[in-house]
C-alpha cells in the first residue's frame, strides 16, 4: 500500500503533534510554570486590550451615531480623539457615581453599627449578671479556676520573641506590600497608554492583523479565522452592551420600587444592585446580600419585606428581561450560561464569568452551524422498535400490549 505524498506529510505533522503533547504531559509543572511567567510578563498588555476593547463600545456609539453628520478632512484628525476622551470621561462617570453613592452610606452604616455596640455589650453585660444571678453555680464553678497555673513568665518570654522577630518580617512585609502597590500602578498606567494606542489606530490595526493572516495561513483557514474573530468580536460586544443594559433596567425597578414602598437607602441600594448586577447570575444576590444588612441595621421588618421584593424582582428580570436583552444577543440557552458562570468562576474568578458567557456562546455558533452543515442532506436518525418501545415505557393503565389474538385456556 503506498502513500502519497500529502498523506505522509499529515501522518509526520500528527506524530509531531502527538509527541509535543507527550512532552508537555511529562513537563507539565515546567510547561505552567512557563505560561504563568508569560502571562505576568504580558499581563499588562492582555489588561490595556480588554480596556480597550471596553472603551470601543462607547467611542463607537459617540463616533457612528452621536457625531455621525461630523464629517471633512479637518474634522478627521479631532473626531477620533474626541470620541476618546468623551468615552473616557463616560465610564469614569458612571465609576463616580457608584462609588460616590454607595461608599459614604456604606461608612456611615458602619458607624451606626460602631455607635450601637457599646449598648449592645452593655445589654450583654446585664444578660450575664442575670444569668450569674439566676444559677449561682456557675459562678462558684468559674471562682473556683486556679488562675495562678498559667504559666506567665512563658507567655510573656513569647510575646518578647515574637516582638523581637517580628520586627524585621513587619518591615519586610511592608516593603513587599509597598512594591506590589508601586508595581501595580505601573501596570495599570501601562495597560491604560497600551489601550489609547490601540484605539488611537484600531484600523490600521486590524489591517495589518488581516495581512498577517492572509500572508501566513490558507485562503480557507484565513477565512475561517477571520469568521471566527469577527464572531468572537459580536458576541463580546453584544454581551457587554446587553449586561449593563440588563443591569440599569434592575437598577431602577428596585429604586422605583423600593420608593413606592417607602423603603430606605432606596438609591444607594438600586446602583449597587446595578453595578454588581454586572457579574452574570450571581451578581444581584451580592449586592442583595449588601441591602438587607444596611436595612436590617434600622429595621429587621423592612429587611425581610427587602428580601422579598427583591425575590420577586429577580424572577421578573430573570423570566423576562434577561432573556431578551442578554440572551438574544448573546445567543446561548439559560443551561449553557450556568455552565460558563461555573467554570469560568472556578478558573479565573469574576473575570471568567464575564469572559467564558462569550466564548462559550462562540463555540456553541460554530458547533451549531457545523452540525447543521454536516447533516444536511441526511436523514436524522432514529431508535429501533425494540429500543423505541422500551425508551417509550410501559402502557397507559399497566395493561399489556396485544401480540395476537387470545385463545382460551379451557380445553
Amino acid at each position: 500500500m503506498e502513500f502519497s505524498r500529502e498523506k505522509i506529510r499529515q501522518i509526520r505533522h500528527l506524530m509531531l503533534l502527538a509527541a509535543l503533547l507527550i512532552l508537555a504531559i511529562i513537563y507539565s509543572n515546567q510547561v505552567f510554570q512557563g505560561i504563568s511567567f508569560l502571562f505576568g510578563i504580558f499581563s499588562p498588555f492582555l489588561v490595556g486590550g480588554a480596556i480597550a476593547f471596553v472603551l470601543n463600545i462607547p467611542m463607537k456609539i459617540f463616533e457612528e451615531k452621536m457625531l455621525v453628520r461630523w464629517k471633512g478632512k479637518s474634522t478627521r484628525k479631532c473626531k477620533r480623539p474626541l470620541c476618546l476622551v468623551l468615552s473616557i470621561v463616560a465610564v469614569a462617570l458612571v465609576i463616580t457615581v457608584v462609588i460616590g453613592t454607595v461608599v459614604p452610606q456604606v461608612a456611615s452604616t458602619a458607624s451606626e453599627i460602631g455607635k450601637k455596640i457599646p449598648a449592645f455589650m452593655d445589654q450583654v453585660m446585664e444578660e450575664l449578671d442575670l444569668l450569674a444571678k439566676k444559677y449561682p453555680e456557675l459562678t462558684n464553678q468559674i471562682n473556683k479556676l486556679d488562675l495562678e497555673e498559667i504559666n506567665w513568665d512563658s507567655m510573656l518570654n513569647s510575646i518578647f520573641d515574637f516582638l523581637r522577630n517580628g520586627a524585621g518580617d513587619m518591615l519586610n512585609s511592608t516593603f513587599s506590600v509597598a512594591s506590589g502597590i508601586i508595581s501595580g500602578i505601573v501596570n495599570v498606567v501601562i495597560s491604560f497608554i497600551f489601550a489609547l494606542y490601540i484605539l488611537a489606530q484600531k484600523e490600521r490595526l486590524e489591517d495589518q492583523g488581516r495581512r498577517i493572516i492572509s500572508a501566513y495561513l490558507p485562503e480557507a483557514a484565513g477565512r475561517k479565522t477571520l469568521e471566527i474573530c469577527s464572531l468572537l468580536y459580536r458576541n463580546f460586544s453584544s454581551f457587554i452592551t446587553g449586561q449593563c443594559l440588563e443591569a440599569v433596567i434592575l437598577g431602577f425597578m428596585f429604586v422605583i420600587s423600593m420608593s413606592i414602598f417607602q423603603m430606605p437607602y432606596a438609591l444607594m441600594i438600586g446602583v449597587l444592585i446595578a453595578f454588581t448586577a454586572l457579574i452574570p447570575i450571581v451578581g444581584a444576590f451580592i449586592g442583595c446580600a449588601v441591602g438587607a444588612f444596611l436595612i436590617l441595621i434600622d429595621n429587621p421588618l423592612q429587611a425581610l419585606w427587602f428580601i422579598i421584593l427583591f425575590l420577586i424582582l429577580q424572577q421578573i428580570e430573570g423570566n423576562l428581561i434577561y432573556p431578551k436583552v442578554v440572551g438574544n444577543s448573546v445567543g446561548l440557552p439559560a443551561i449553557w450560561v450556568l455552565m460558563a458562570v461555573s467554570v469560568g468562576g472556578s478558573l479565573m474568578g469574576v473575570s471568567g464569568m464575564l469572559l467564558f458567557i462569550p466564548l462559550m456562546s462562540s463555540g456553541y455558533t460554530l458547533l451549531r452551524e457545523s452540525v447543521n452543515k454536516k447533516n444536511a442532506g441526511k436523514k436524522p436518525l432514529s431508535l429501533p422498535k425494540k429500543e423505541a418501545a422500551e425508551a417509550a415505557g410501559p402502557p397507559e393503565n399497566g395493561s399489556r400490549p396485544h401480540k395476537g389474538p387470545r385463545t382460551s385456556s379451557r380445553k
